[in-house]
């Protein structure tokens, strides 16, 4: 068969990839996707000087004691509206990882939840954090994800701040070998300029302790109207992926401080006021593609007392609303909202399971089916498996059996084009 003759010559395509060059460079650069790796479910805070090597088992004993006190797990997945079926597959999980993970991500923190206890007294709760943190890893009594949460950058607090976050990342770093899953969080965000001063901070230690460039990445906390809407009309927080590509790991809504800001009476101020929907959804479009991870805030009802069975119900059905809008963490505040938090999260991904590996088996073997899925939705199905395999909820025996997949096949079909990168 004759080669048909294109009516574009070779200088014309070289033309149109000059003209694209720097779309490339842009999306190659500031969009790379998500890098596959484990993201957790929620993250919990803690004042600093309350860490202890023992903190996470001592949270999955009291959750599991404030459960059993309560008629069981299973009656946690009852009163947020699962079947007998679904509520015991659950909360046999719930309960193993109440026993041995009952904490993925730990934030010690030196900001709302420390206070301004003088110089002195921070300086020293900053050297027994950053010492009491690396006992615990070497222990294997950490959480897979710890760092601290310092005081924000505006001018009375900065200085504070700063030395909070030298002390603990020094203090590490003489130690030994950084934590896997360190994690760093700048608080009430207002400007750029703000990111930009703490990726400067962040390059500064890595140069000071010889760590390798880009090791010590951070996340942002989203708690003030001006970081979603700024004085020119534009969005700050859409820029800070582009102001300091590939050191921004997350970006955090905080419910009461964003609420407060907005004059939201107290009584009203919620994860899924309208106003936090608003500011999420600006979050979501700023660092799509990028690789930065989404985290929804906290509700401040917490299990105690008379209360306790209202609060997971609401706390369950918060953390499903924000599942099924695309935010996979969340935080939370007390031990008695991690049977709330596993449960509702648990039951999100194996009820999708079956319909997702049916798909996704489809997908595979290019069988038809009631839908026809695009790669870009077989990405997002593999995906959402994916997170439940990781998070505990669903076992890639189970991924095997009902979408004929394996684990690494699963990420690749979810992140194809870091399976593409890493097999060159």
């Amino acid at each position: 068969m004759a080669v048909p003759e294109s009516s574009l010559s070779a200088a014309d395509l070289a033309r149109i990839d000059s003209q694209l060059a720097a779309t490339d460079r842009l999306l190659e650069q500031n969009y790379p996707g998500d890098d596959g790796s484990r993201q957790p479910v929620h993250t919990v805070y803690v004042p600093a000087d309350r860490f202890t090597p023992s903190l996470a088992a001592d949270w999955g004993a009291q959750a599991l004691s404030t459960a059993a006190a309560h008629g069981g797990l299973a009656r946690v997945g009852a009163l947020l509206g699962q079947d007998s079926e679904l509520a015991d597959a659950v909360a046999s999980r719930v309960e193993a990882k109440l026993g041995s993970e009952p904490i993925e991500d730990l934030r010690l923190d030196f900001e709302d939840g420390f206070g301004d206890r003088g110089d002195d007294a921070e300086d020293a709760a900053a050297v027994a954090a950053a010492s009491a943190v690396a006992a615990a890893v070497a222990a294997g009594s950490a959480p897979p994800f710890i760092g601290i949460r310092f005081k924000c950058f505006e001018a009375p607090t900065r200085a504070r701040g700063l030395r909070t976050l030298d002390l603990f990342v020094s203090g590490l770093a003489s130690a030994g070998e950084l934590p896997e899953g360190l994690v760093l969080t700048l608080p009430k965000v207002t400007t750029v300029a703000q990111v930009q001063a703490m990726d400067f901070a962040v390059s500064r230690l890595e140069e000071v302790h010889s760590l390798p460039a880009g090791r010590l990445r951070f996340e942002v906390q989203v708690e003030t109207p001006q970081l979603i809407l700024g004085p020119e009309g534009n969005s700050p927080v859409a820029q800070l992926p582009h102001a300091v590509p590939g050191r921004i790991s997350g970006l955090h809504y905080g419910t009461y401080d964003y609420s407060a800001s907005l004059q939201i009476s107290a009584e009203y101020q919620s994860m899924e006021h309208p106003v936090a929907d608003f500011a999420k959804e600006v979050m979501q479009l700023a660092v799509a593609g990028t690789g930065i991870r989404l985290s929804d805030g906290s509700t401040n009802i917490i299990p105690v007392g008379d209360n306790v069975e209202n609060a997971w119900q609401l706390h369950g059905r918060l953390v499903r609303r924000s599942l099924e809008r695309g935010f996979y963490q969340g935080w939370d505040l007390h031990p008695a909202q991690l049977p709330s938090r596993f449960a509702a999260t648990y039951a999100f991904y194996r009820q999708g399971l079956p319909a997702a590996a049916a798909r996704l088996r489809n997908y595979v073997e290019r069988t038809e089916g009631g839908v026809m899925d695009e790669p870009a939705t077989a990405r997002a199905l593999a995906a959402f498996v994916l997170r439940g395999v990781q998070c505990g909820a669903v076992g890639a025996d189970e991924v095997l059996a009902l979408a004929g997949v394996g684990i690494p096949h699963l990420t690749g079909l979810a992140h194809p084009r870091l399976a593409h990168t890493t097999s060159k």
